[in-house]
């Protein structure tokens, strides 16, 4: 019998409250969180919904691991080289429901992880068993974290926000920084799962991993906008912009992004790790919850509106580092694409 179908057996689903749902589910995971098999592919089917720039990579992990998994994209083609892996594809959210115990979801905006989720046709959750478990690693709302978490109870299910940073690179290599938010015991029993795709942090109750990620979204607007004007300013200077990140890299001015993106913008690479337009989702989300909380932070207010400035000019398809685009219109200057040494040897 699978693991996660052990979770829970509902006393009275007519008559139990979300609350009392919620609790009993709480102590039925206490009392096999230690004594059940871990979760492995021997006892836990996987399905995934969202196979796009990051989600294709973060399957792929899974499916190579042994996991039989279920698949649905809206876009076919996209869902293509899983399915030659052996993933079986679904026509819908909850027809992969119904072949899972954990059902994972990263797509685009919080509207499309409503409707993924929670439609009452069409969504996840109608489809998934007592004691499933819904992870959503879309940056989305907290308050539609909550939301979920509230109706995954309801239906005798759990559900964690689970957010990612680090890009197709941290996707495709299974580095990724994983920020998750619900039941903590949950997500302790799903690290067998996460460990394939990075490393899991636990944040806190229902809604907290959503809070993470987009904190982690002002830190990386922030950095990405000094890289960028870093750039403009060495290359208006007269320095070689290859050799001027070389010799930052190993100061205190060093970062991840100089380290995923600073090759990527002087190769004038700038195709999609994470969409523009999806980096002016997340950050429009900080905003309003910087309006909601009475916090005011310019930089955040700022790179947002640099951003939009690449979508208004038809740029939100390719990747954050576009930003190089916006800070040269501004300044009148090209800095031209290079080759590094290395490269050219």
């Amino acid at each position: 019998m699978h693991i996660l179908r052990l979770l829970h057996r509902s006393p009275s689903s007519s008559a139990a409250t979300g609350a009392f749902a919620f609790a009993f589910l709480r102590r039925t995971m206490d009392s096999v969180s230690t004594a059940g098999d871990p979760i492995s592919p021997a006892n836990t089917r996987v399905g995934w919904i969202g196979t796009g720039v990051m989600g294709r990579s973060m399957c792929g992990h899974l499916i190579r691991a042994g996991f039989t998994v279920t698949v649905f994209n809206r876009t076919i083609a996209k869902a293509q080289t899983l399915i030659d892996m052996g993933a079986k594809l679904a026509d819908s959210p909850r027809s992969v429901a119904t072949q899972s115990d954990v059902v994972f979801s990263i797509v685009g905006y919080p509207s499309d992880v409503r409707h993924v989720l929670l439609d009452p046709t069409s969504g996840a959750l109608p489809g998934l068993r007592p004691g499933g478990v819904l992870v959503d690693m879309t940056t989305s709302e907290p308050s539609l974290a909550e939301e979920i978490a509230s109706a995954a109870a309801v239906a005798n299910c759990f559900s964690i926000d689970a957010p990612v940073s680090g890009g197709d690179l941290g996707a495709k290599n299974g580095k990724l920084a994983i920020f998750a938010g619900g039941d903590e015991i949950v997500v302790k029993r799903l690290d067998p799962v996460f460990a394939l795709m990075g490393k899991v942090n636990y944040m806190g109750t229902s809604g907290k991993g959503q809070f993470a990620k987009l904190a982690n979204q002002i830190t990386i607007a922030s950095t990405m906008l000094g890289l960028v004007e870093g750039i403009i300013y060495a290359h208006k200077a007269g320095l070689d912009a290859g050799k001027f990140l070389e010799a930052i890299s190993a100061g205190a001015a060093g970062s991840r992004s100089l380290d995923l993106y600073g090759g990527r913008i002087l190769k004038r690479d700038l195709e999609p790790g994470f969409y523009v337009n999806h980096f002016v989702k997340d950050l429009g989300i900080c905003l309003n919850e910087c309006q909601r909380m009475g916090l005011a932070l310019p930089g955040l207010a700022l790179a947002q509106q640099l951003y939009l400035s690449l979508k208004s000019h038809g740029e939100g398809n390719l990747g954050t580092q576009a930003l190089i685009l916006t800070l040269e219109r501004l300044n009148n200057v090209s800095v031209q694409p290079t080759v590094s040494s290395s490269e050219s040897a």
